[in-house]
């Protein structure tokens, strides 16, 4: 749902890493290639190449070549990750169609393979992807299967075990890297939530009748999305802080008018409807949250049209926003404040319904209906731990 690179340095350290892996892969490759074909073949005991074989190595060269602009293209873009793909599933596409096309014409004994599909091996695990890793893996080891099978060669299981044997060890630094990453990214998780319940806390001793109202809220909204099964868990530990500053904003609103007893003038209730703005440019830089500022600037959305501040409809509100409008409306309904009595939990949950199509998403609507009863057990348990 979200982009995989939330922020810039990020997004730059993958560019940096593809730009690595591209010199990388150009100087092994053709160095191999010169070394091989072109500098050995001089001495007595070089392998001398055919002609057929020297113009099918032009075709290869010109394909190979031709990955750079689209290389270039592609991180001027932004889109660094899918460099990786291309330059390696290009390289084995042509490699795999060059060597049959040669050996099924000459006749000659299967002798091939290049010193790139080895760095290519050893060096995927730099980019923490396993997903690319298994591709680089099992996808040359099919390669040289294909051969085999086409050619009715045995001598192809040379390579496979060699393939397999620098793969554990690329594997074993990858799951090293992902380690480190994976314990880089709780430790700063855990920061972000002690810092965004640390500004909850103050925002809630300024209103006590809005107390545990962000936490309410932000765990409805995550059982709702949950529930929709759209995001990983990361994307959904982000969403979940995203929802506890929801109302962040309200940290500007005077005392008199937050607490106010009665009925909020019109200018009062202008300046209650500015939470959102201020609150969504208090935290636009903050990574983590910034991603999710939709929900704290657009909750107070509705479906209709007729929301605050922007008068967003329909699906031009954010996604998230819609789910956090939900959870907000249902956790005002069914707590006190200074001026009402909380509503009883069905009232509430009719009031979802009714709203249906006007101030809420049908569709997400519907996902309420399914996850109430949830909804119900938590909203019990918190007020049973809390009294």
């Amino acid at each position: 749902m979200r982009n995989i690179y939330r922020y810039a340095n990020l997004l730059n350290e993958e560019k940096r890493t593809t730009v690595w892996f591209l010199w990388l892969f150009y100087i092994m490759y053709f160095g191999y290639e010169i070394l091989n074909y072109y500098i050995l073949t001089q001495f007595p005991w070089g392998t001398v190449l055919s002609e057929e074989k020297n113009s099918l190595e032009l075709y290869l060269y010109i394909v190979i070549l031709g990955i750079l602009p689209v290389a270039f293209v592609l991180l001027k873009k932004n889109r660094p990750t899918q460099v990786k793909y291309i330059v390696f599933s290009v390289f084995t596409l042509t490699n795999l169609i060059f060597e049959l096309a040669f050996y099924l014409s000459t006749g000659y004994t299967y002798a091939s393979g290049n010193i790139a599909e080895i760095v290519i091996i050893i060096f995927s695990p730099i980019f923490v992807s396993k997903r690319f890793f298994y591709l680089v893996t099992f996808g040359t080891i099919a390669k040289f299967i294909i051969v085999g099978v086409v050619l009715q060669d045995l001598v192809v299981i040379n390579p496979i075990l060699l393939v397999g044997l620098f793969s554990i060890v690329a594997f074993i630094i990858l799951v090293r890297f992902l380690g480190y990453v994976e314990a880089f990214r709780d430790t700063y998780d855990n920061q972000l939530e002690g810092i965004v319940k640390g500004v909850i806390a103050t925002l809630e001793l300024k209103d006590p009748y809005t107390r545990g109202h962000s936490e309410r809220v932000a765990e409805y909204a995550y059982i709702l999305v949950k529930a929709i099964k759209t995001n990983n868990n990361t994307e959904l530990k982000h969403f979940y802080f995203a929802c506890l500053l929801h109302d962040i904003g309200k940290i500007h609103i005077p005392d008199s008018i937050l607490t106010k007893p009665d009925r909020l003038t019109k200018q009062e209730y202008d300046v209650i409807k500015e939470h959102p703005t201020v609150g969504a440019e208090a935290v636009k830089k903050v990574e983590g949250i910034g991603e999710y500022i939709e929900v704290i600037e657009q909750h107070h959305e509705r479906w209709d049209g007729n929301g605050y501040p922007f008068g967003l409809k329909g699906e031009n509100i954010d996604f998230l926003a819609r789910v956090t409008s939900i959870a907000d409306a249902f956790d005002a309904m069914t707590s006190s404040r200074s001026y009402r009595a909380a509503m009883p939990l069905e009232k509430a949950y009719q009031n979802i319904v009714e709203g249906s199509g006007t101030q809420f998403d049908p569709d997400l609507v519907e996902v309420f209906k399914r996850v109430y009863p949830d909804w119900v057990r938590y909203h019990t348990s918190y007020h049973e731990s809390n009294d």
